[in-house]
């Protein structure tokens, strides 16, 4: 019994010896991220849509970082782009057309009455904003649809349509959006308040 004792106090002094190593060398190897992505990141419009050619907006910020194009974001529109070369400092170029056209915002709904629950949809939207099963009718969240058609293609009785959103006193807002100090509560150098 006195053997057993040993080796577990042994293990056991050898996990708190190895955690506290992994512990310093978390916090003393600690990779920061690139800012100017976060605050890119955060004046576009969270579609994750892949109009632009990226899958999703996390990876169209850190391109754009990196200095591709700010004018592929048509969910984002001229007000995205606007903002984004107002970040960056450089000249706001009008939309891409090969990546499509800006629209007014809408939503995916689907006839239940058609939906034969192949969960093709569900497996395309980007979001989870889709709920059902296998072989029961789908329908959607509409306050977690981003309005990005991509469960559209995939659904193999076409019921599925994209509405546009009415603007009402709940759901209208400026059509430029808040400053990337706003969205992540931080001052930038150069703000003045």
């Amino acid at each position: 019994m006195g053997v057993i004792l040993t080796a577990v106090l042994i293990l056991l002094l050898l996990a708190l010896i190895f955690g506290a190593i992994l512990g310093y060398a978390a916090i003393r190897f600690r990779v920061e991220g690139d800012p100017i992505v976060e605050q890119i990141n955060a004046l576009l419009p969270q579609t994750q849509c892949g109009q632009c050619g990226h899958p999703g907006c996390k990876p169209y910020a850190e391109a754009i970082a990196a200095g591709e194009p700010i004018n592929k974001c048509p969910p984002g529109g001229a007000s995205t782009i606007q903002a984004l070369a107002d970040l960056l400092d450089i000249e706001a170029l009008p939309l891409d057309g090969e990546h499509g056209e800006e629209k007014a915002r809408v939503v995916a709904y689907i006839r239940e009455d058609e939906c034969i629950g192949c969960t093709k949809c569900i497996q395309a939207c980007p979001v989870d904003a889709i709920l059902g099963s296998a072989k029961h009718m789908h329908t959607v969240i509409v306050d977690e649809c981003t309005g990005c058609d991509l469960c559209v293609e995939p659904c193999p009785v076409d019921c599925i349509d994209m509405l546009e959103i009415p603007v009402t006193p709940q759901n209208w807002s400026w059509s430029y959006p808040v400053s990337p100090a706003q969205l992540i509560g931080t001052d930038l150098p150069g703000d003045q308040n």
